[in-house]
């Protein structure tokens, strides 16, 4: 599969859950349980596994359907997917999943699955990672004499980010997500990013007649 360059790269937090999958030396550990990224930007998902010796894993892949009765389908095989996914097996039981060009269709709960030369040899890992994908966007708030800019999101982004504010397309502050009366005028407009991601810019405001 192909990769695409892109602009931005998500760096998520690595605190370690461990699943084990009904029998001992099966398991499944994700870096993280869950990610919040922007929408255009790229994503790493990780995880490690192991299994019983007198094994040989054959196939490993991500997932985002599944059903009773239903063998899960890799992702990377949607043609659609194909030119935004990258593979990568990190040392001997480590597999990665990178995801450029983010878009909202892409939230979804991603499991990874490993299939051995032996019988019933299947295992995948839950809970799995669940990724949701935000733009951004400006909301005003407050009266006439008052009135608030906050650089909104659907999800909480992780990291704590630093937000930037452009005013008529200038970069005018770096801050926290929310703007007071005192910091902007009712004549311009005004759009934000998130630091690190500054090409990500949410749409363009205008303070006029609000």
């Amino acid at each position: 599969m192909s990769l695409r360059t892109a602009g931005s790269v998500l760096v998520v937090f690595l605190c370690s859950v461990t699943v084990v999958l009904g029998q001992t030396g099966w398991s499944v550990t994700y870096t993280t349980q869950s990610i919040c990224a922007l929408k255009g930007s790229t994503v790493e998902l990780t995880c490690s596994y192991t299994y019983p010796r007198g094994h040989e894993v054959t196939s490993t892949f991500w997932f985002t359907k599944w059903g009773t009765g239903v063998e899960p389908e890799d992702i990377g095989q949607d043609p659609e997917n194909a030119d935004r996914l990258n593979y990568h097996k990190e040392k001997i039981y480590g597999h990665n999943l990178k995801i450029t060009d983010l878009r909202e269709s892409d939230s979804a709960t991603y499991k990874f699955r490993f299939i051995t030369d032996q019988t019933r040899g299947k295992y995948y890992g839950e809970p799995g990672v669940t990724l949701s994908v935000t733009g951004l966007q400006v909301k005003v708030t407050g009266g006439h004499q008052d009135k608030t800019l906050t650089c909104s999101t659907t999800c909480t982004l992780t990291d704590n980010p630093t937000y930037i504010w452009y005013k008529n397309g200038h970069k005018v502050k770096e801050d926290t997500s929310s703007l007071d009366s005192d910091s902007f005028s009712d004549a311009d407009s005004y759009s934000c990013a998130v630091k690190g991601h500054e090409d990500l810019q949410s749409p363009v405001v205008c303070k006029c007649g609000i």
